[in-house]
C-alpha cells in the first residue's frame, strides 16, 4: 500500500509542475479558445520546441500508469446513473459520480444507498449529502 501511496503523491507533484497546455496564438484570438490542438505549421515555433514558446504535450508529461486515471483519493472513478448500478460497486476501491441527467428524486435515492453501502460519491456536497440524508 506504500507504493500506491508514494505513486499517488507522485502523480499530485507532477500535476503541479504540468504546464497548462493551451492552443497555439490563442492570444490573438479569443474565439479559437485555448483548448489544446497540436500546433502542425511547417514553421512553428511551438511545434520544433522552441524554448521560449509554449510547452507542447508529450508522452513525458504522463502520471504513473499504476494509478493513471483514478480519482484524488485514489479510487476509481464510476459514473452511476441509478441505483442498480450502484449496487455493483465495490467501496474499497471505487467511487460514485452520479451523471449529470439523473434528477433529484433518483438522485437522492442514490446518495441514501450509497450511504448504506459505504460507497464515497464524488460530486455530491457533504452539504447536500446531510441535505438529501435527512428528507
Amino acid at each position: 500500500m506504500s507504493e500506491f501511496k508514494r505513486l499517488m503523491r507522485l502523480k499530485l507533484k507532477m500535476k503541479q509542475k504540468r504546464p497548462e497546455f493551451k492552443r497555439q496564438d490563442w492570444f490573438k484570438c479569443s474565439r479559437i479558445g485555448t483548448s489544446w490542438r497540436r500546433p502542425f505549421g511547417k514553421h512553428s515555433g511551438m511545434r520544433i520546441g522552441l524554448t521560449h514558446r509554449a510547452a507542447v504535450a508529450t508522452v513525458g508529461y504522463r502520471g504513473p500508469a499504476l494509478v493513471r486515471g483514478l480519482h484524488p483519493s485514489g479510487l476509481q472513478d464510476i459514473l452511476v446513473n441509478n441505483v442498480k448500478e450502484l449496487v455493483a460497486l465495490n467501496p474499497e476501491i471505487q467511487g460514485a459520480r452520479i451523471a449529470a441527467t439523473v434528477g433529484k428524486r433518483k438522485r437522492i435515492e442514490i446518495v441514501k444507498k450509497a450511504n448504506e453501502l459505504g460507497i464515497r460519491v464524488f460530486n455530491v456536497s457533504k452539504q447536500k449529502q446531510d441535505e438529501f440524508l435527512s428528507l
